[in-house]
């Protein structure tokens, strides 16, 4: 026992002596805090100077988001039941190009069922763009779904999920994730600017998925207040926007059903920012309710069009030569009533404005006619115009409800016939959390119905393993904010927490496992602009990655790939998409510094002519031989394959290109993918092959084609265009010795020999480039177009303004810095977009070792492809000389060489 009896802490029994070592001045931690706590405690200067001793609390927060939920004018139960009956649900994408006013479109929406949300002053509410980044930058970046409750001008009640899409070229990704969950496309189209051709393949996308379209022409007040067009003029610009909506939708199916015209009731006039809408409908009811006698519908059906209103008689004709003035009934019933009424409220004084507005039945308060003019005129208009009702009356009778538009859908989404009861669930894109530590899941619900705390087998597109979930949540979507459900059923569209750890893309979600799954979506664009990135620390590899991962959820485009000299590469469809997706991985997912490459692009590989003679490959085991040629697949056949319109089983198909009975039925695959512009034909003899012993080893042959056309001979890019025959086939009697192992391999061989020999052609992704400027700048987008390889395809005046449209083409990897190139050169006047287009082959033989580009000098056309092959091998780590020999067998190398086919360098 110790001489020292401690009873109180620094206190010891009498006048004992205590060592130095056995004071004791303060508690100890586990006196003060208890056994029941951990402590730690360091050495001095174990922790740098810059972290501090306890580090703070660090709030992640990215998006704006509610607090609590805001006020509406329905009662959100009321919703929920209203959403049980499908004849009064709707789902609309809200599609357009950038600045056309989508998102103003559903802000209007927003302030008149939300009575706490106004809009501020001094900027746009932007309700729908929560992200960091879409907040900086002013535009949308992610599909945003928002769910409201409307009223329509019969007093009935619309659940309405809009999904605001954005409309930069690079992010038509989530344009596709939206139509994909829609029942029908709400077109925005401006006004002043019109319709311009990115959005024609949103349109053609839309009525190849037969979605309903409703023509929404926004920012009508820049035909009054910024372009200054007369009415008769005002009317004309609207109807050749209109028929330009109609020729694109003509160019898919020229049925007149599907045609958009105001007196069709499918077409609104908006102006989302003064807060008001109209259709024809709106505008004889208005007039109805202030004249007795007229009926509404004829009445409205003779507002559009060449209908000319006579007032001395106060008939309509159709001949403005019967008409004095000959102004359309358009004009005189809509325009020249809204021209005036806004030229009366920003010119007039006080007392005259309100005699004006009194004889319209509108009263404002003494303090509004003190307000600016624009703040004036946006308070005036909205009394005048009140709810957006004329929208909603449109929604409802243009776009099908879900129970009515669901068996269209799963015919083109669903791979297998729809199930009859049980859960049915499209879970089509993973929205990142307030914290960006987590996902929350868009999902369409096709049928059964989902709650919360269900669980749920989820059918990952990437992956063929069932993985079983429980659903932590189910959310109405509101912009800003979640309204959290106990369940929804068929037709609704929700956010559900709980599944993002099982799924990477998109996903099904079932009650039954055996069940077929929700194809891939087809997007408009392909991801073909490159970044290679690596951490600043090393140490910081696995934050990196695990950011990563997230980045490729995030993202319905984005791919992640681990190069063969193990760098990291992330591929994108733009500089901006790739921007974003940077910035998310510094500061959302990842949270380290992180380096980044030059942007590259990704090539592709073809042949343009046929083998110049027939390849032959044996097994490692030498007991199998492989005989193929390679040849040019039809343009038109592979684009029909990329579009999904053709299978390996379409016969008549194929026999509409030109090809016989035989051929047709002698299709064994696409590659690399199911619907891959590469061909893979069995053109064996019966006579001189085995063919049971080869449809023995027809997986391993299709397994050998496709890891042949994922990775070409060139540079190891992927294969188009390219259709590859299998000859002859000799093979071992003995299974064992006829496996994959041995046929893969061999496969591969000798398609690569098959290529090599059949005139081999580099070929780089092209962008379609629309530039909007004034004449004075189309000279320097010219002169920019020709420095970067480029050329112009057309060149347009936009009706009524004094800008033209300029479109052309540039490759992809001379058009980086093009956009600020463009800018600085037209000091700001020009604006342009960018789009992925199409494939074009790279001028110059990729084989020519002649070509030898110099260090620091542009590489001429002749050495171009040669030069980008050199370069892509090299940054990939691969031997930069290409060599037949490594793939045919002797005896063709030395017919080769005899008959002077190929260069004698590649041998």
């Amino acid at each position: 026992m110790s001489a020292l009896q401690r009873t109180d802490v620094g206190r010891v029994d009498g006048d004992a002596v205590v060592l130095h070592e056995d004071k004791q001045y303060y508690p100890s931690a586990r006196e003060v805090y208890g056994p029941d706590v951990e402590t730690l405690v360091q050495e001095e200067d174990t922790q740098a100077l810059s972290e501090p001793i306890v580090a703070p609390r660090v709030e992640r927060k990215f998006a704006i988001e509610e607090q609590d939920l805001p006020d509406t004018l329905y009662d959100r139960t009321f919703l929920l039941q209203t959403a049980e009956h499908p004849e009064f649900l709707r789902n609309v994408a809200v599609v357009g190009h950038l600045h056309h006013g989508k998102t103003s479109l559903l802000d209007m929406l927003v302030t008149q069922s939300h009575p706490g949300i106004n809009q501020p002053r001094r900027d746009r509410l932007r309700y729908t763009d929560n992200h960091v980044l879409e907040r900086a930058r002013g535009i949308s970046i992610r599909a945003a779904p928002i769910t409201l409750m409307l009223p329509s001008s019969s007093g009935k009640s619309l659940v309405t999920t809009f999904i605001d899409t954005p409309g930069h070229c690079n992010f038509i990704d989530e344009v596709a994730c939206g139509l994909a969950a829609a029942d029908g496309m709400l077109l925005c189209v401006d006004a002043a600017e019109g319709f311009v051709p990115e959005t024609a393949e949103i349109v053609r996308l839309a009525v190849a998925q037969q979605l309903d379209i409703a023509l929404c022409i926004t920012k009508l007040d820049r035909l009054i207040l910024e372009l200054k067009f007369p009415p008769q003029d005002a009317y004309i610009k609207l109807r050749h926007l209109i028929e330009e909506v109609n020729v694109a939708i003509a160019s898919v199916d020229p049925s007149p059903s599907l045609r958009v015209s105001p007196e069709r009731g499918n077409v609104i006039f908006t102006a989302a920012t003064l807060g008001w809408s109209f259709t024809l409908d709106s505008f004889a009811r208005f007039y109805a309710e202030q004249y007795r006698g007229i009926m509404v519908e004829d009445f409205a059906l003779r507002l559009w069009g060449d209908f000319f209103y006579d007032e001395q008689t106060r008939r309509f004709n159709r001949s403005s030569e019967a008409v004095l003035g000959g102004k359309r009934s358009f004009v005189h019933f809509i325009l020249e009533p809204i021209y005036k009424l806004v030229t009366h409220t920003l010119a007039t004084e006080k007392p005259e404005l309100e005699k004006t507005l009194a004889s319209l039945g509108i009263k404002l308060k003494p303090a509004a006619y003190k307000l600016d003019a624009r703040p004036l005129l946006e308070l005036v208009s909205q009394e005048f115009f009140g709810e957006a009702k004329s929208m909603v009356d449109v929604i409802f009778r243009t776009i099908k409800p879900p129970h009515r538009s669901s068996p269209a859908k799963l015919e083109h989404l669903y791979q297998g016939l729809p199930m009859q009861d049980g859960l049915l669930c499209h879970a089509i894109k993973l929205l990142p959390a307030t914290d960006a530590l987590s996902f929350s899941c868009l999902v369409r619900v096709y049928s059964g119905t989902l709650r919360r705390g269900q669980r749920v087998n989820v059918l990952d597109e990437t992956s063929d393993n069932v993985h079983i979930a429980e659903i932590s949540g189910v959310f109405l979507p509101g912009g800003r904010y979640k309204a959290e459900v106990e369940q929804v059923g068929p037709g609704s569209i929700v956010l559900v927490d709980g599944i993002d750890d099982c799924m990477t893309k998109t996903a099904t979600l079932t009650s039954s496992q055996d069940v077929p799954r929700f194809a891939p979506l087809a997007h408009l664009t392909s991801s073909v602009v490159r970044l290679a990135v690596e951490p600043y620390n090393p140490p910081e590899l696995p934050k990196m990655l695990a950011g990563l991962q997230m980045i490729n959820k995030a993202y319905p485009l984005a791919s992640i790939r681990v190069e063969e000299s193990g760098e990291h590469t992330i591929f994108g469809t733009g500089e901006l998409y790739l921007d974003c997706i940077m910035h998310d991985l510094r500061k959302l997912y990842a949270g380290v510094e992180v380096k980044v490459s030059d942007p590259s692009v990704s090539f592709c590989e073809t042949c343009i002519e046929t083998s110049v003679i027939k390849c032959r490959a044996g097994s490692p085991n030498k007991k199998n031989t492989l005989t193929v040629v390679a040849t040019q697949l039809d343009d038109a056949i592979a684009k029909e394959i990329q579009a999904g319109q053709l299978e390996t089983n379409s016969y008549s198909s194929f026999q509409r290109h030109g090809w016989d009975v035989l051929a047709a039925r002698s299709i064994w695959a696409f590659g690399p993918e199911s619907h891959s512009p590469n061909l893979l034909r069995d053109d064996t003899l019966d006579d001189e092959t085995d063919k049971g012993l080869l449809s023995q080893t027809r997986e391993s042959v299709v397994q050998g084609f496709r890891w042949a056309t994922r990775e070409g001979p060139l540079c190891d890019e992927p294969v188009r265009n390219t259709q590859i025959n299998v000859l002859d086939a000799v093979l071992a009697n003995e299974s064992i010795f006829r496996g994959a192992g041995q046929i893969v391999p061999a496969m591969r061989r000798v398609c690569y020999s098959g290529m090599l020999t059949a005139t081999p052609r580099l070929m780089e992704p092209v962008y379609l480039v629309a530039c909007m400027a004034p004449a004075e700048s189309v000279s320097v987008v010219y002169a920019v177009l020709e420095r970067r390889r480029g050329h112009v395809t057309q060149e347009v005046a936009i009706a009524g303004t004094p800008f033209y449209r300029v479109v052309g083409l540039v490759p992809v990897i001379d058009s980086f810095g093009f956009e600020t190139d463009l800018r600085a050169q037209t000091r700001g006047k020009a604006f342009c977009q960018l789009a992925f287009d199409s494939w074009q082959i790279v001028p110059g033989d990729p084989l020519d070792k002649s070509a030898k580009p110099r260090a620091l000098q542009q590489a001429t056309a002749q050495q171009m492809a040669r030069d980008f092959v050199l370069k892509t091998r090299r940054r990939k780590g691969l031997n930069t000389e290409i060599s037949l020999s490594k793939y045919l067998d002797e005896d063709a190398v030395q017919l080769l060489r005899e008959n002077d086919l190929v260069d004698p360098s590649l041998l």
